[in-house]
């Protein structure tokens, strides 16, 4: 089994990601734009939450 190469625990700040936004424009030929997770830090609060694939057994 390959060992994971970071892991975090429950109360651990997450490291930086960024993706791209979807909104209101999103598939519609809108702007693409990109949210990083550094542009929430200290301002908001934030959640993240994984999930295993939607049919997929867990």
């Amino acid at each position: 089994m390959a060992k994971a190469i970071w892991k975090l625990a429950i109360g651990d700040e997450a490291p930086d990601f960024e993706l791209p936004a979807t909104g209101d424009t999103a598939g519609k030929g809108g702007p693409k734009k990109k949210v990083r997770l550094s542009d929430y830090r200290g301002k908001k609060n934030v959640m993240l939450a994984f999930f295993p694939a939607s049919f997929t057994p867990v």
